[in-house]
């Protein structure tokens, strides 16, 4: 059976980015085997957050999540390799900082949070459809 080579999208958010840990976050992909295919920094605009989260659109932590992700610089990484979806979602860790375990991004690098949950390092696709819409938001065609 013949593995799926993937492309996903993974957003360090302004938290990693504030705290310098980019380079980590890109590390850690590298180490897994996995390729950076594309990667800039960008201040995200309102347009691109309210696409990116319209899932969530209406749930509490929406209108706080769209403010933290304009809050500051955020590095978009397009990374390529055989179920890239799923293996970074493993590394990311849980979305609470608090459940992830040792050895992921958020376990390892998380630190305090102060209560927020949307703050929590890195974002990651969750399917190969949202792969394909969210890398269209951030890097166009």
């Amino acid at each position: 059976m013949k593995m799926s080579t993937e492309q996903t999208l993974i957003l360090v958010k302004p938290d990693g980015v504030k705290r310098g840990l980019v380079g980590e976050v890109i590390n850690r992909i590298e180490k897994n085997g996995y390729k950076v295919t594309n990667l800039k920094m960008l201040t995200a605009d309102p347009s691109q957050l309210t696409q990116h989260y319209a899932e969530h659109k209406g749930k509490v932590f929406y209108e706080p999540l769209i403010e933290f992700m304009a809050s500051g610089p955020i590095v978009a990484i397009v990374a390529q390799g055989e179920q890239v979806i799923e293996g970074f979602r493993k590394m990311a860790g849980a979305t609470d900082p608090a459940n992830a375990e040792a050895g992921t991004i958020r376990g390892d690098l998380a630190g305090e949070q102060g209560g927020k949950v949307v703050q929590n390092i890195v974002h990651g696709s969750d399917s190969v459809e949202s792969a394909n819409r969210e890398i269209k938001i951030f890097f166009g065609n």
